[in-house]
C-alpha cells in the first residue's frame, strides 16, 4: 500500500511517501502563506522523485490538528481531493505518532471518506471592515 502523507498545521510543511510502514521519501519546506501554491507541486516532485504517479497512490493520510486553520483547512482539502478523485481511502491522524497510527488504520482497512480538522481551539474570526 503506497500511503502520501501530509501535514500542514505549522509554517513547515511536510509530505511524505511510504510503501506501507516504509518510509520511501519526505519533504519539508516553508511553506507559509505560499501553500497553497505550492503543496501541489511538492507532491508531484516528490512522487517523481520516487518514480511514482497520483495513480500508484493506494491511500492518504493527513494530520487533522489541532494547528494552524489555514495550514489545517489547506492541507486537509488536498488530502480529501485526492483521495476522492483517485477513489482511495483517506485517513485522518493526531497526536505525535501520527503517521503509524495513521498507517496502521488504513492497514486495518479504515477509510474516514472525509477528513475533518481538529482545530483545539474556537476558529478566532474577527470582525470585516467598513
Amino acid at each position: 500500500m503506497v500511503v502520501l502523507t501530509i501535514r500542514t498545521d505549522k509554517p513547515n510543511a511536510e509530505i511524505g511517501l511510504y510503501d506501507n510502514e516504509q518510509q520511501l521519501g519526505y519533504e519539508s519546506w516553508s511553506a507559509h502563506r505560499e501553500l497553497s501554491e505550492t503543496i501541489h507541486l511538492k507532491i508531484d516532485a516528490l512522487l517523481t522523485t520516487n518514480s511514482k504517479s497520483l495513480e500508484n497512490i493506494s491511500a492518504v493520510l493527513v494530520f487533522r490538528g489541532p494547528g494552524s486553520f489555514t495550514g489545517l483547512r489547506i492541507g486537509i482539502a488536498v488530502a480529501n481531493a485526492i483521495a476522492d478523485g483517485l477513489t482511495i481511502p483517506v485517513v485522518g491522524s493526531q497526536g505525535e505518532e501520527w503517521i503509524p497510527d495513521g498507517i496502521d488504520r488504513l492497514l486495518a482497512g479504515n477509510d474516514d471518506k472525509i477528513v475533518q480538522p481538529e482545530y483545539g481551539a474556537l476558529p478566532n474570526i474577527t470582525a470585516p471592515r467598513k
